[in-house]
């Protein structure tokens, strides 16, 4: 049956309302994926940047910092959220750092050991001290607890300490910063690292673990903020080239004094005066 000239037209224009809808659709919304330890800050930034922008929808989705290279690469995400410095080979890349944060060892909070070496922690992270009585602890085995590779906190915790992944006896392997919280706060013979940030937040609000210096220097966000602390770094949105249009606009607001508030409440570095 042939269809009347004015439905014909009536549905041409339809579609092409409907086209144009998802192109404004696509316009009004930014994916970031990346950084578990970037994620919940990044979801903040984006509730307020969304307040004030009415009709745009900001999507945060974690899944580590390779992820956040590999989906800004693509094109699959917007922005990508990585909680180190980008490598050499990722140059295509650009980074705008949004905060600074460092990397502590944290213990149970009733662990008796108050301080390790560089040394103890490289010796008990590669199975050569399994028992807390050889540093000073109680008679028990140790559990340590690795992040998962692709984790930009396992890069940096192994450059630190020279290792290499494989020289790593983990007996838990987590992803989340969050994950390996709880695993030491479960476990009174677990060690691990974590964001200084994500630690001093859970610390202030009774979670059972406690951040151990490192070179003499207490692992706390005060340091990092003064540059005193020894394993630091910053937390990045990385953009495939020069972002543009509303990338821009949100890279541009997470930069600016306008979240301060927000980095400070993640116990995070702001840089933005």
């Amino acid at each position: 049956m042939k269809m009347p000239a004015w439905f014909r037209q009536a549905i041409a224009a339809i579609a092409l309302l409907g086209i144009a809808g998802a192109a404004l659709a696509g316009a009004d919304r930014l994916v970031l994926t990346g950084s578990s330890t970037v994620a919940p800050l990044a979801l903040e930034i984006a509730k307020r940047f969304e307040q004030q922008n009415p009709g745009v929808r900001v999507d945060v989705q974690s899944g580590g910092s390779s992820r956040g290279v590999a989906d800004a690469r693509s094109g699959l995400a917007d922005i990508g959220m990585v909680s180190r410095a980008l490598k050499p080979e990722e140059n295509e890349l650009t980074a705008h750092a949004i905060a600074m944060d460092g990397i502590g060892v944290i213990l149970h909070k009733n662990n008796p050991v108050q301080s390790l070496t560089d040394a103890q922690i490289r010796a008990i992270y590669t199975g050569r001290i399994t028992n807390w009585k050889a540093v000073g602890g109680r008679d028990g085995r140790i559990t340590v607890v690795n992040k998962a590779e692709g984790r930009s906190t396992l890069e940096l915790f192994l450059q630190h300490f020279a290792l290499k992944n494989s020289d790593i006896k983990p007996q838990v392997i987590i992803g989340e910063n969050q994950q390996g919280i709880k695993t030491v706060a479960g476990n009174p013979g677990a060690i691990g690292y974590v964001s200084i940030g994500s630690a001093e937040f859970e610390e202030a609000q009774g979670t059972p673990i406690k951040l151990l210096p490192m070179a003499g220097m207490v692992a706390s966000v005060a340091n990092v903020r003064d540059g005193r602390f020894p394993l630091a770094r910053p937390l990045n949105l990385v953009t495939r080239g020069a972002p543009a249009g509303l990338s821009r606009r949100f890279i541009e607001f997470a930069r600016s004094g306008k979240v301060n508030d927000l980095v400070e409440a993640q116990f995070f570095v702001p840089l933005a005066h």
